[in-house]
């Protein structure tokens, strides 16, 4: 194994505003804070990854925004490898994300360059890094974007690892050459229109899901734990007992964090305790990049 991983996947600049109330149609209020944060779950999931030690390839785009040059930025301090990155005419993808005091929020989101991101440049770009253990992919690229990573991989010999998130019609021809399909008990349950409330009901959807191509499906169910159901059978796996503060970004950790196990060659069952300890640090921290954990957090509570 070469602890290689290739993230091909969204970068987005969050705005974050702050602000008591939202305003009704019409009307102007004053916000109470105004934050920029590096964003967009391919980011995330590579900054994930990135922090478990693994070498990461982030392939997508940016605009030629001025953001777009800000988003390389953090890529590279965080040791991810950035030649994957093209630059597009137009907007670097944007989230504006409204936050009130009550802690309810509005997310718009601007693809922008997310949507320009070439299927034959991913094919090439992959094709060229070779020796990729994992190619991690989620849903804010065109699926041509992720059809193409997850064909590519299965020729390279990588283990494809989808984030089915947002829920999308995911054809057939994605979910054939997907390895492992991780969504969350929501978009499962969307997916599947089965419901994921306890674990029987959620090993069901999984195994749903697994009937349309996918060899292993693992649905992630917060503090409730993981479910997964592959060829050799079913089973659940607990989560660690952690405060929450913020699960925002917890999601993108857990695939990160499965990514990163997967690719020095760790058990399957090994990869998903290195997942949910990723996942439950993630969600004792503010924000998403920020609370994203090291390798030593990880080990420290694999091993306690």
């Amino acid at each position: 194994m070469h602890n290689r991983v290739a993230v091909v996947g969204s970068l987005n600049i969050d705005l974050v505003i702050e602000l008591d109330r939202m305003p009704n149609p019409g009307e102007t209020v004053f916000g109470t804070r105004l934050e920029r944060h590096p964003g967009g779950k391919g980011l995330n999931q590579a900054v994930a990854a990135a922090r478990l030690e693994s070498e990461v390839h982030m392939i997508g785009a940016v605009g030629d925004d001025g953001s777009g040059d800000w988003l390389k930025d953090v890529v590279t301090r965080e040791g991810i490898r950035s030649d994957g990155i093209a630059t597009a005419r137009g907007t670097s993808g944007t989230a504006l994300i409204e936050v009130d005091a009550s802690g309810e929020n509005r997310i718009i989101v601007i693809p922008g360059a997310n949507d320009q991101v070439s299927p034959a440049d991913v094919a090439d770009h992959l094709k060229a890094l070779s020796a990729v253990d994992v190619i991690l992919t989620q849903g804010e690229v065109p699926i041509e974007v992720m059809i193409a990573a997850a064909e590519t991989g299965k020729k390279i010999g990588a283990q494809v690892v989808v984030n089915p998130a947002p829920v999308r019609d995911y054809p057939k021809e994605l979910l054939t050459n997907v390895d492992i399909l991780v969504p969350n008990e929501h978009e499962a349950q969307e997916l599947t229109g089965m419901p994921t409330s306890n674990m029987v009901d959620a090993v069901e959807a999984a195994q749903a899901l697994q009937e349309r191509g996918p060899g292993c499906v693992i649905i992630t169910r917060g503090e409730k734990g993981a479910v997964w159901s592959s060829a050799e059978g079913s089973g659940q796996a607990a989560a660690f007992k952690v405060s929450a503060v913020d699960t925002v970004a917890a999601g993108d950790a857990f695939c990160g964090g499965l990514a990163a196990g997967l690719a020095r060659g760790v058990s399957l069952a090994e990869a998903l305790r290195w997942a949910s300890a990723a996942g439950a640090i993630a969600a004792t921290g503010r924000g998403a990049v920020p609370s994203l954990p090291s390798l030593a957090q990880v080990t420290e509570l694999l091993e306690r």
